[in-house]
């Protein structure tokens, strides 16, 4: 693999290379003249085996994790698998942390930091991958069970941004956790297992649906319509609300909760059922939840796969980012800069001056997903600035919406030295933005990290039918986020 000049690169680029009289170095031709082909036509039989394997673990993760809480649990078990320590028994215990050290910090059973710590972490900084773990969904509310002729219901109030109208009639699971007031907590998962129930939200028959049909896609179904049909089965022919009675004692003989115990929950409803292989080729896969379990997945697999990695590095699984980030769990809570404290105070070095210092000189990768092209819809995208299936892990520049409001707008030379990594390791990458500039936007936890002043740009998997109950994404572009992940954390 000689090297080529960049004067001979010129030079290849302006000719019919299947003329030249010698063969290429293959990483030369991967990297430059393969740039713009499917990542498929590249992988060879090894890496096509390491693709499965990665998306088998993939589809167990996004089938067993459904809300945030449950992929915190996961990604836990993931990191103590790979020697991972909970901080909190660190500080407990008066240890001391040291280059090597590998902890975890866990913020309400929602939102985890990871650090495995490196060189200089202060004036080195951290190598971060901030991914999220929450997703559209339907929240119960605090007081959601009621009957009405016969029909028990749970009252809901959606979260983040999605289409109403997709939600209905398919079938649904409760996942959860009930707080009783004893201080127990009570874990709900109803719907998951084949012998389970499933539920859903009603619509209205198209024989009478004149009227509705003639509404726009936003007021097809009202919000506050949206409620689950929970039973109908009454508990006697004597007893007042008997629907209700009967799914009240149902909870109680299974669960042991009252009807004022939801007061104290977080009940989500979910699309019911495991993420599946989609295409006949088998090259996509169909699921609930891949913005952005699909980024955190894959930053976890590559962060926990390094060892005594030069650079210290991070990973932030994070919550509240389909509703702006807010709360104690989400990105704009002081929680990570925190913890950024308790860590330089067990490795002897803390000052608030030190503790900006790290930050500052951090760079980061916000792995959140991006706007896969679609062809039914080809005029809401400009071609040339969308993200394909089977080209790689896309980095978004900018997100925001329209004249870049709410975007961190990335700097050339960060890019500039991503663009060298993934090029070192045989990533392949594209660069993407959400949709015509005057269509529409979005946003990511990109911005929140930048106010530290380190270096941040978007990075992540290209999606298919984001914020619908299941999205699609390409096998192919999973692995390429793990490569990129992986070479950005040893490289940058």
């Amino acid at each position: 693999h000689t090297p080529i000049s960049l004067s001979i690169h010129n030079t290849l680029t302006q000719i019919d290379c299947t003329k030249i009289p010698f063969v290429l170095p293959f990483t030369y031709y991967r990297r430059y003249i393969m740039k713009d082909k499917n990542a498929w036509n590249n992988y060879s039989p090894e890496e096509l085996k390491s693709l499965e394997n990665l998306n088998k673990g993939y589809i167990d993760f996004i089938s067993e994790g459904k809300t945030e809480r449950e992929c915190t649990e996961l990604l836990v078990k993931m990191a103590e698998a790979h020697g991972y320590r909970d901080l909190n028994e660190v500080i407990k215990n008066n240890e001391t942390l040291s280059i090597g050290s590998k902890v975890y910090a866990v913020n309400m059973n929602k939102c985890l930091i990871t650090f495995n710590i490196g060189e200089d972490i202060v004036n080195c900084g951290m190598n971060i991958l901030g991914a999220h773990i929450d997703s559209p969904r339907i929240d119960l509310k605090q007081n959601p069970l009621y009957e009405t002729d016969e029909f028990a219901y749970l009252d809901t109030q959606y979260y983040g941004g999605i289409k109403k109208y997709q939600w209905v009639t398919m079938p649904l699971a409760l996942h959860g956790v009930i707080a009783k007031k004893d201080g127990t907590v009570v874990n709900v998962n109803i719907g998951e297992d084949p012998s389970d129930p499933v539920f859903f939200i009603s619509d209205l028959l198209i024989h009478l649906a004149q009227d509705q049909m003639q509404l726009t896609a936003a007021k097809l179904i009202d919000g506050e319509n949206m409620d689950i049909v929970f039973g109908t089965q009454p508990l006697d022919s004597e007893s007042e609300s008997a629907v209700k009675a009967n799914v009240l004692k149902l909870l109680k003989d299974k669960y042991g909760i009252e009807e004022d115990d939801f007061w104290s929950a977080e009940i989500e409803a979910v699309p019911a059922g495991r993420a599946r292989e989609a295409g006949l080729d088998r090259s996509l896969i169909l699921g609930y939840g891949h913005d952005d379990r699909s980024c955190a997945y894959t930053s976890a697999v590559a962060l926990f796969e390094v060892e005594n990695p030069k650079t210290t590095t991070c990973g932030l699984f994070v919550d509240k980012e389909e509703i702006g980030s807010y709360g104690a769990t989400g990105m704009q809570s002081h929680f990570f800069e925190d913890i950024v404290r308790e860590l330089l105070d067990r490795l002897g070095i803390y000052t608030e001056l030190n503790a900006a210092r790290v930050l500052r000189n951090s760079r980061m990768l916000s792995s959140d997903v991006s706007a896969t092209y679609d062809p039914m819809y080809a005029d809401k995208f400009s071609k040339r600035n969308a993200a394909l299936f089977g080209r790689g892990i896309v980095f978004n520049k900018y997100t925001g919406s329209r004249g870049k409001g709410g975007s961190n707008d990335a700097n050339a030379e960060y890019l500039g030295k991503l663009r060298a990594i993934m090029h070192k390791h045989n990533v392949m990458f594209q660069s993407a933005e959400l949709g015509k500039v005057d269509v529409g936007g979005g946003g990511t936890i990109a911005y929140i990290l930048a106010l530290y002043g380190m270096e941040v740009v978007d990075s992540g998997i290209a999606v298919l039918n984001m914020h619908a109950p299941y999205e699609a994404v390409s096998k192919s572009d999973v692995y390429e986020a793990y490569k990129g992940y992986k070479a950005f954390i040893i490289e940058a």
